[in-house]
C-alpha cells in the first residue's frame, strides 16, 4: 500500500473470518481492518454477517470482495492422439514442423510413450534415436537445437493446437509461419 510516496507492507487477505473463523468464500463481500504495528500493518478480515462495525485501535477499514483464484484449464489429450501426431510429422522436413515434432517428442518421453536411446549426426543435423514403447519401434528425432525460450513458445503453440485453435501456429519469423494441422485418420 502506497499512500503520498510512503511504501507500507499489508498482508494479503486472511480468507477466513478473524472473528468467527469460518471461511471467507471467493468472490464474497467481506470487510478489511488494518491495525498499525510499528512499520507494518497488521490485517484482519471480518465475514459481512459478523461485522459489528470497525473494532477498537484499527487504523482503518474497507469493504472488498474475496478475490477469485483463477483456475487452470486443464487439457487432457488422448496419448494415442499425440503419438499419431507425432508419427504423422515423422517425415516432414519444414522446420516449423521439425521444432513441432521435437516438442511434442520431448512430451512423450516426459509421459514415458516414447524411451531415449541414443544420439548421432545424420546428414549434420543431431539427430536422436527414440522407442515407442507401446510396440518397440524405433524413431528418428531431429533436435533443432531449440533455446528454452523457443521451446516454451512452441509448446504453448502446441497448447493452443490442442485446446482446438488450429490457426495459432504461427512464428515471429518471416516467411516460416505455416499452420500445423493434424489431419484427418484414414480409415482402416
Amino acid at each position: 500500500m502506497s499512500v503520498a510516496g510512503q511504501q507500507w507492507q499489508v498482508q494479503t487477505p486472511t480468507g477466513q473470518c478473524a472473528k468467527t473463523g469460518q471461511p471467507i468464500k471467493e468472490g464474497d463481500p467481506f470487510y478489511a481492518v488494518l491495525f498499525e504495528e510499528g512499520e507494518l500493518f497488521r490485517r484482519a478480515d471480518y465475514s459481512v454477517e459478523s461485522w459489528q462495525g470497525p473494532p477498537e485501535g484499527c487504523y482503518c477499514y474497507f469493504k472488498t470482495r474475496m478475490p477469485v483464484k483463477e483456475k487452470k484449464k486443464k487439457l487432457y489429450v488422448d496419448d494415442e492422439l499425440l503419438i499419431e501426431f507425432f508419427l504423422r510429422l515423422e517425415s516432414d522436413t519444414e522446420p516449423v514442423r521439425v521444432q513441432f515434432r521435437f516438442v511434442l517428442g520431448l512430451i512423450l518421453m516426459r509421459k514415458r510413450l516414447l524411451r531415449f536411446e541414443r544420439s548421432a549426426t545424420v546428414d549434420g543435423q543431431d539427430s536422436w534415436t527414440l522407442t515407442l514403447m507401446r510396440d518397440k519401434s524405433e524413431h528418428r528425432l531431429v533436435n533443432p537445437d531449440l533455446s528454452d525460450e523457443q521451446i516454451d513458445v512452441v509448446s504453448k503453440q502446441l497448447g493452443s493446437i490442442l485446446h482446438g485453435d488450429t490457426g495459432a501456429w504461427t512464428t515471429e519469423e518471416p516467411g516460416t509461419a505455416a499452420p500445423v494441422q493434424p489431419e484427418p485418420a484414414e480409415p482402416a
